[in-house]
């Protein structure tokens, strides 16, 4: 089953009102009753609105009789679970040690600096999200980053932000 997510105003999203609790209702249908449900339960939750909204937390824990702390607990453990909007596009830049030798870090500098946002933060079109991460498996193609399922090695800072501004090109073109 294929769920789009919900697309609103990012200070929605962040205040935490407005959140559709109804789009969880055939989840809690799906899964109550049933054992060793959290992680499917927050990543189809994450599914539907990009993230896990907190105002879900509280549905789904009193719905499926799943306690807040520990769902709070799996959400935070696990890099997968997000607790805030994050962009359309994620940029992973790997600094393991391959890419760290590699220069890595002029990768991440260079992106910061073309998207105005730090290390983990998401720009104010909600377009991209930069993140550090520690390995992405693709050590001869170092130093790497990844969007979506698309690679890009060998990289200088210079082609890093060549890559976003042809995605940023992409995206005015598509139709809204």
């Amino acid at each position: 089953m294929r769920v789009e997510r919900v697309k609103r105003e990012r200070r929605d999203l962040a205040s935490g009102e407005n959140t559709d609790l109804r789009m969880l209702d055939g989840l809690v249908r799906k899964y109550s009753g049933k054992k060793g449900i959290m992680i499917p339960v927050l990543q189809e939750t994450q599914s539907i609105y990009g993230f896990l909204p907190k105002e879900a937390f509280k549905k789904l824990s009193v719905e499926l009789q799943l306690n807040l702390s520990d769902m709070y607990g799996v959400a935070t453990f696990y890099a997968q679970f997000r607790l805030a909007p994050v962009g359309k596009y994620i940029i992973k830049v790997c600094h393991g040690t391959a890419c760290h030798v590699q220069n890595a870090g002029t990768i991440t500098d260079a992106l910061e600096e073309a998207l105005k946002v730090t290390d983990g933060g998401t720009t104010e079109d909600d377009l991209f999200t930069l993140e550090s991460v520690a390995c992405l498996g693709c050590c001869s193609l170092a130093p790497v980053m990844m969007i979506r399922d698309d690679t890009y090695g060998k990289l200088t800072g210079k082609e890093a932000v060549r890559v976003i501004k042809e995605i940023r090109l992409k995206e005015k073109e598509l139709p809204i």
